[in-house]
């Protein structure tokens, strides 16, 4: 999601005033003043910041969790835009003030965060049983020393959703297994079924994808490294995963086969809403917003079908800080708020897919359904998607930045600059961002 889980001018004002803003915050709530702000009304305050549409505001667990345990109140803020969350977080832990008690931490900044603040993190490596995670999961926040970071939410394995009355449109199949069986094994066989889709589509204004970069995406992480090696070196530039996922991208791209447009960036929710584009690759964690933005007029409309290639796309972390004056009581409600119950109560509700081997197994993730993806077999669909998900995922410690970089890279292309122009473009960014 991570999440949500997700997201250079328009973006750059955003992420400053969000930073500024909060660095006021920090102002106000340091020393004596944040102690004492950690209670109400006789009852231990602890605060959240997340990001995205993560499951746990929007779902009632903070208030089952509240009833449960009457001396604790919890207030979650949630930043829609990651990249603002990750801006502004970066900017309290060098202030080391403003931090919330809990903070969400999104896979693609996981690196960094453990190469550079880990002193800022709790270690969670004994609260509890930690065993019903995936093993990669955790080893993705754990410090080369053992210091666990944080506790997983959700992992982002793939697919492909797809509105069917736009299909039907344009004279493609509608039922997910057959749509499944146009790009069955190969992410070139997708944009070849984004070629039919415009020959044949009766609306021109309809494109067949949302973005070149969602494909870029869903096409790096489906092998073990993608930016850097084992040795933490820059290897994108002749890793063959990155470099057919950047021609074919710009394939699709100069095809029209794209809306041009990003995910989570202005004009992505609109098109979501009105139908700018039939298909969008979309990580377990995504099909809550595109729900929510894409709203009740369009449920049914969509569906969900297995992806060329397993693939995991994001997925978060709550971690626990360290000058948190509560953090035994913080550090006691990430725990119960990753544990397979309530992993399993978010993939009901949300669709964010379980980090926990114990949750995917249940009965109500294995066998879960979206009633607004025109009752897909979701559990199914994750769940195989899961099962070819790399044992090993190499971070670096730009991950996020990077993907980032490449994902604006493809938009040049997309506004018609030249192919090769952009990725010198895109080259010069990586390497100014990771001296």
């Amino acid at each position: 999601m991570g999440t949500a889980r997700r997201r250079l001018g328009s973006t750059l004002a955003a992420v400053t005033s969000v930073a500024v803003s909060l660095v006021l915050v920090a102002g106000c709530s340091s020393g004596s003043d944040a102690d004492k702000a950690r209670t109400e009304d006789g009852k231990t305050v602890i605060t959240m910041g997340l990001f995205g549409v993560m499951g746990i505001k929007e779902t009632d667990l903070l208030d089952r969790y509240m009833k449960e345990n009457p001396d604790i109140v919890v207030k979650a803020d949630v930043a829609g835009d990651e990249q603002s969350y990750y801006t502004a977080l970066q900017t309290h832990l060098t202030a080391g003030s403003g931090l919330k008690d809990i903070q969400g931490i999104e896979i693609g900044r996981a690196k960094e965060l453990v190469d550079t603040r880990a002193d800022a993190f709790a270690d969670l490596s004994k609260d509890g049983d930690l065993t019903h995670f995936l093993p990669w999961k955790s080893s993705q926040v754990t410090t080369k020393d053992g210091k666990l970071l944080g506790l997983g939410t959700d992992i982002g394995p793939m697919a492909v959703c797809y509105r069917k009355d736009l299909f039907e449109q344009a004279g493609l199949p509608t039922d997910r297994e057959e749509v499944a069986k146009l790009w069955a094994g190969d992410w070139s066989k997708y944009v070849d079924a984004g070629r039919d889709f415009k020959a044949n589509s009766k609306d021109k204004k309809v494109a067949f994808m949302d973005s070149a970069s969602g494909l870029f995406n869903a096409m790096i992480y489906g092998g073990d490294k993608q930016f850097y090696d084992k040795d933490g070196k820059l290897v994108y530039r002749d890793n063959p995963v990155v470099t057919d996922a950047w021609k074919l991208s710009v394939d699709a791209a100069r095809s029209g086969l794209t809306a041009r447009l990003r995910q989570f960036q202005p004009g992505w929710d609109p098109g979501l809403a009105n139908g700018t584009f039939a298909t969008a690759v979309c990580p377990a964690w995504m099909l809550a917003h595109i729900s929510e933005k894409a709203g009740p007029a369009n449920k049914g409309k969509w569906d969900v079908a297995k992806a060329p290639k397993g693939a995991n796309w994001g997925g978060s972390f709550l971690g626990v800080m360290e000058s948190s004056p509560v953090k035994k009581e913080a550090e006691k409600l990430v725990a119960w708020l990753t544990a397979p119950e309530q992993q399993a109560y978010i993939f009901e509700k949300l669709g964010n897919f379980p980090s926990s081997k114990k949750a995917i197994d249940t009965p109500e993730v294995s066998s879960g359904t979206s009633p607004y993806f025109s009752d897909a077999p979701i559990g199914q669909i994750f769940g195989d998607a899961a099962k070819e998900i790399p044992d090993e995922q190499i971070l670096g410690r730009k991950d996020g930045s990077i993907k980032d970089t490449f994902s604006a890279g493809l938009q040049l292309v997309e506004q018609g600059k030249n192919p090769d122009e952009a990725w010198k473009t895109t080259d010069e960014r990586i390497e100014k961002l990771t001296r």
